[in-house]
């Protein structure tokens, strides 16, 4: 039976506040449930710059970047992004139409899709990572660009890109699982703090 205690609180709100919490198992989120995360590391041979490809079942594949890209490191501030690659190329102009997709910009592995400039005058080039078709640009991020350090694997993501039928298989072949990115970001950390 519960008694009211001098303090107002009764035995029983003790008697919980005092047992160890059970912790319940966390709920996976949107992106874990319906993803598979896929990892670039060093893109194009630049070191640490590791992109992320977050692949749904239906083979449409959003690019992003991985936790440990310069840009989402702490002190880095973000001053714009483009979606102008050249001249002639701007992955705005990208116009997809209809069931099969017309109009829309084939990529290669190694196609870039935006550039970020940060205020410490550094640059980086953020790539498809999979061939396939350029469905849509985050045109949000090029507003708002702290999303992107904010949020990298939903609100601020850089491209979504629908690799052909039959490569959809075969399209997450040169890249890295979770399990094998969290190795080599170790092997990394490692190497670093046993040169300093």
């Amino acid at each position: 039976a519960e008694r009211s205690l001098r303090s107002g609180a009764t035995t029983r709100e003790v008697a919980m506040a005092t047992e160890p919490a059970t912790s319940e198992p966390a709920v996976p989120s949107l992106v874990d449930r319906y993803f598979t995360r896929w990892y670039k590391a060093d893109v194009k041979g630049k070191p640490c710059e590791d992109h992320c490809i977050l692949q749904h079942s239906n083979r449409i594949c959003v690019i992003t970047l991985a936790e440990s890209h310069p840009v989402l490191q702490s002190g880095k501030t973000i001053k714009s992004i483009s979606y102008q690659i050249s001249t002639n190329c701007s992955r705005l102009q990208n116009k997809v139409s209809g069931k099969f997709k017309r109009g829309a910009q084939f990529l290669t592995e190694l196609a870039p899709l935006c550039k970020i400039y940060c205020s410490d005058g550094e640059e980086y080039t953020i790539s498809s990572c999979v061939r396939g078709r350029l469905m849509e640009v985050n045109e949000n991020i090029l507003h708002k660009p702290s999303i992107l350090q904010e949020k990298p694997s939903t609100e601020g993501y850089i491209a979504v890109v629908l690799p052909k039928f039959e490569e959809s298989k075969s399209v997450t072949e040169g890249l890295l699982t979770q399990k094998q990115y969290k190795e080599v970001v170790v092997k990394r950390i490692n190497a670093t703090t046993a040169t300093s």
